[in-house]
């Protein structure tokens, strides 16, 4: 019961610092988007990438900056240019294209150093999600990658008693580069342990994490 209400405040405490510390990076994020790519700044709310699987199994609209060409989830399933990256995702272990043709010239430095994902602070806010937590999955992603990682059901259980986090355990021990079997198990071991001491240690790897871009895509 403390710990909720103290992970809570530090969350709503900590987003709202966060939002004005990174709202430089954010504003000229978000007219670079707008110069360099035509659509929206940030990731078209119909696209299905952004629905994500949150506490309880309940789904929600991830925001982000758009880092791909508009309709990117789309494109993956029916251009023929993108067949690569959609038989990419589903074979390998990390649901990730490490070679996205998709992505901007913006994007990849955006994604690289995370500031794509500083929006999801505004997620925190709204209470969807926490600073710290598990990595927010798609829904496709665990039902495929569940079927491709035999006993990963119960780790799918644990990971949604929690709020899914903008960082995370597994964020700062690898990224992209660690696949869906090994991540869900770190991110079930953060939700069985949770504790603010366990944030804390965490959050204090994130800058490295995000400054060296290791594993990011």
């Amino acid at each position: 019961m403390y710990y909720d209400t103290i992970k809570r405040t530090i969350d709503i405490a900590g987003s709202i610092f966060l939002l004005i510390f990174f709202s430089p990076v954010m504003l000229i994020t978000a007219v670079l988007i707008a110069i360099t790519s035509p659509g929206p700044i940030l990731v078209e709310k119909e696209n299905l990438h952004m629905k994500r699987v949150g506490k309880n199994g309940k789904i929600f609209r991830l925001y982000k900056f758009r880092s791909m060409m508009v309709n990117a989830d789309v494109l993956e399933k029916t251009d023929p240019r993108f067949r690569s990256v959609y038989i990419e995702k589903r074979t390998s272990g990390s649901y990730k294209s490490f070679k996205d043709t998709r992505v901007t010239k913006l994007g990849k430095i955006i994604r690289k150093f995370s500031i794509d994902e500083t929006p999801q602070l505004v997620n925190v806010l709204k209470g969807e999600m926490s600073i710290v937590g598990p990595r927010p999955y798609l829904p496709d992603e665990l039902k495929e990658q569940q079927q491709k990682y035999q006993g990963t059901e119960k780790y799918v259980k644990e990971v949604h008693t929690v709020k899914p986090g903008v960082t995370g355990y597994w964020q700062v021990s690898g990224r992209s580069e660690v696949n869906f079997d090994k991540r869900i198990e770190m991110d079930a071991y953060y939700a069985r342990k949770k504790s603010i001491l366990f944030d804390i240690l965490i959050l204090l790897k994130t800058p490295w994490a995000m400054i060296s871009g290791k594993g990011a895509v």
